[in-house]
């Protein structure tokens, strides 16, 4: 009785597709807007960070809070403190820059964004990227990406700081158009912070039994329908920052000025 081989399983090579991509859509608009964003953002840093004109009592700048140097004006400084004394001559913006700067920027959805927008890292899906090999984030600079957690710990401190400004505002001066500007920023930027993942992971990621932690359960209930809505909130807070920034510096340089400012 002869014994039969079985036939070796036939390769199949990928389909090869010369042209970048089969799509027809415009898989290109989803990019460019999140670059022309970003980059917006961008833009109106650097010119916040370096203009002067960031207080009017009782509104602070967001871009300039907390204003921890001796050249802040005496109301715009958190609790009366300049730690940083006088030897500090630079834009006080500069002292709390990285902190909420880094936590965007290592934010899972920013990274996202811009790996797409501005590195084509792919730029859509189902197109092909013009890198030639992919490494993640294993090696510097982006192996620093892990940091994201730490950069939530001081956001959180950043959304307090901006939600105290919104109430002194709110105490000073309840009928300004500012106040209520500062009020819905403060309101965003603190959902979207709470919205992080890590955010949800440190509430209750790390629980077998959620029966045996009612409260954690109910935070983690709680965190994780915001972060159903991480991504809008992101882009909301983003313009709020920028629109209540924008709108404090025009009322203290006296372009805004009418009874409700």
């Amino acid at each position: 009785m002869t014994q039969t081989t079985p036939e070796a399983p036939v390769r199949r090579q990928r389909a090869q597709v010369k042209v970048r991509t089969l799509r027809t859509d415009r898989w290109w608009l989803a990019p460019l807007v999140t670059f022309l964003g970003l980059s917006s953002f961008l833009v109106y840093g650097v010119w916040a960070i370096i203009d002067n004109s960031y207080f009017v009592d009782p509104y602070i700048a967001p871009f300039a809070s907390p204003c921890l140097a001796s050249s802040c004006p005496e109301g715009a400084r958190l609790f009366g403190w300049a730690p940083f004394g006088d030897w500090y001559t630079l834009p006080p913006g500069l002292l709390i820059l990285g902190l909420p700067g880094g936590f965007r920027l290592t934010c899972y959805y920013y990274r996202k964004s811009y790996y797409r927008s501005f590195w084509l890292s792919p730029p859509a899906c189902a197109v092909q990227e013009p890198h030639g090999k992919y490494t993640g984030e294993r090696r510097f600079p982006l192996i620093l990406q892990n940091i994201h957690r730490y950069f939530f710990y001081a956001a959180i401190l950043i959304g307090l700081v901006l939600a105290y400004d919104a109430v002194l505002a709110l105490v000073h001066k309840p009928l300004g158009l500012g106040t209520w500007i500062l009020v819905i920023n403060a309101v965003l930027i603190n959902m979207y912070t709470l919205s992080c993942h890590s955010c949800r992971h440190i509430t209750a990621g790390r629980l077998n039994h959620f029966s045996r932690h009612p409260l954690r359960y109910r935070a983690w209930t709680f965190i994780s329908k915001l972060n159903a809505k991480h991504q809008q909130l992101a882009w909301a807070s983003m313009f709020s920052v920028m629109i209540a920034d924008f709108y404090v510096r025009m009322v203290a340089k006296g372009i805004i000025a009418f009874p409700f400012a």
